[in-house]
C-alpha cells in the first residue's frame, strides 16, 4: 500500500537530478530519502531508481510510478476546490527558473498575471545567471538558445535572433567592417553564460530563412571586455566600448530607437529561441501545462517583434 507521502517522494525524486536535491524539495535529509525510497521499493518488490555517476535516474517502473504519482497528486490537490464548487482552481506548488534579464522583463509579468488567475497556486520564480545549472527541482526552466544535449524536454516558446550591433557613434567608425573576419581588428564585448566559449562567434551568410549553414564562418574575437550580466554588456555597448552580439529581445527596442546599430546585416548569428524546459516527457502536471500555455500566449507574437 502506498501513502501520499510515498507519492510525494517519487514525484520529488523524478523531478530531481540527485537524492540530495529531492531531499531539499521534501525538507528531509538525504539519508531519510534513501531509507524511505528503499522501503517503498521493498513493499512494491521492484527497483524504482538507480544511482549513476551524475546522480540518480528512475527505472522503467519508477517512471511509470512517477507519472501516476503526478496525476494522482494533481487530482488530490485540486479536490478541495472541486468539492467547494471552485473547480478549475489550481493548488500546489510551481517552481520556475529563468535568466536574470529576460526573467525580469518578460517572465516576472507573466508570473504576476498567472498568479492573478490562480490565487491558490504557490508559484516560486528564481532568476539565475545559469538557469539550467540552477534548475534542480524546478518544474519549468526558461532558457534562451537551443540546448546541445540535455535530459530536459524542450518546448519552443518564441523566436529570438542574435544580433551583432554597436552604438550609433561607434558604428560610424567601422568604415571597413564588411566581413566577420574584420571583427578581429575591433574590440568585442563578450557575455559569459552557460560555460560556453564566448570569444568564438559563428556567422552564417544570409539572413533568416536565407542563411546558409553550409558556409558558416567562425571567428575568434578579442573579448577585451566580458561579463556574466546581460544588462552590463548592453550598457557597455551603448557607451561605445565595442561590438556586441546580443539577443533580439534585449536590443530590438534600442535599435528601433537608434541607440544601437545593426552590423553586418548580410550575415546571421545562430538563432537563440526562447525555450521552456520540463524535467520529464511524461507526467506533465496541469500546473506545468497551464504555465506553458501562459508563456506561449504572452510571447506570441514576441513583444520584441511587435510594431
Amino acid at each position: 500500500m502506498l501513502s501520499l507521502d510515498d507519492l510525494r517522494l517519487i514525484r520529488a525524486v523524478g523531478a530531481s537530478p540527485s537524492l540530495a536535491a529531492a531531499a531539499q524539495l521534501l525538507d528531509l535529509t538525504p539519508p531519510a530519502v534513501t531509507v524511505r525510497l528503499q522501503r517503498m521499493e521493498a513493499r512494491l518488490g521492484v527497483r524504482l531508481a538507480v544511482r549513476q555517476s551524475r546522480g540518480i535516474a528512475l527505472t522503467d517502473e519508477g517512471h511509470r510510478l512517477h507519472q501516476e504519482a503526478i496525476e494522482l497528486l494533481d487530482r488530490m490537490e485540486a479536490l478541495p476546490a472541486r468539492i467547494s464548487g471552485r473547480d478549475g482552481e489550481m493548488r500546489g506548488k510551481l517552481r520556475i527558473v529563468a535568466p536574470f534579464g529576460f526573467g525580469r522583463k518578460h517572465i516576472a509579468p507573466i508570473v504576476r498575471d498567472f498568479h492573478r488567475q490562480h490565487r491558490e497556486l504557490e508559484v516560486s520564480l528564481h532568476l539565475s545567471e545559469s538557469p539550467l545549472s540552477d534548475g534542480s527541482g524546478a518544474d519549468l526552466v526558461v532558457t534562451i538558445g537551443k540546448l546541445k544535449s540535455s535530459s530536459w524536454i524542450a518546448h519552443p516558446i518564441a523566436p529570438n535572433d542574435r544580433i551583432l550591433c554597436a552604438s550609433a557613434a561607434y558604428a560610424r567608425r567601422l568604415t571597413d567592417l564588411e566581413h566577420p573576419a574584420d571583427l578581429t581588428r575591433y574590440p568585442c564585448l563578450c557575455l559569459r553564460e552557460n560555460e560556453e566559449d564566448v570569444t568564438r562567434w559563428r556567422f552564417l551568410p544570409g539572413h533568416g530563412g536565407q542563411a546558409d549553414a553550409r558556409k558558416a564562418v567562425t571567428i575568434r574575437v578579442s573579448g577585451i571586455l566580458s561579463t556574466n550580466d546581460g544588462t552590463i554588456i548592453s550598457d557597455w555597448a551603448l557607451a561605445g566600448l565595442g561590438i556586441v552580439e546580443r539577443s533580439e529581445w534585449d536590443v530590438a527596442p534600442l535599435i528601433a530607437a537608434g541607440k544601437l546599430v545593426r552590423l553586418l546585416p548580410n550575415w546571421s548569428l545562430p538563432e537563440a529561441p526562447v525555450m521552456a524546459l520540463l524535467p520529464s516527457r511524461t507526467g506533465v502536471s496541469s500546473r506545468q501545462r497551464a504555465f506553458l500555455d501562459a508563456l506561449r500566449a504572452a510571447l506570441s507574437p514576441p513583444p520584441w517583434r511587435r510594431a
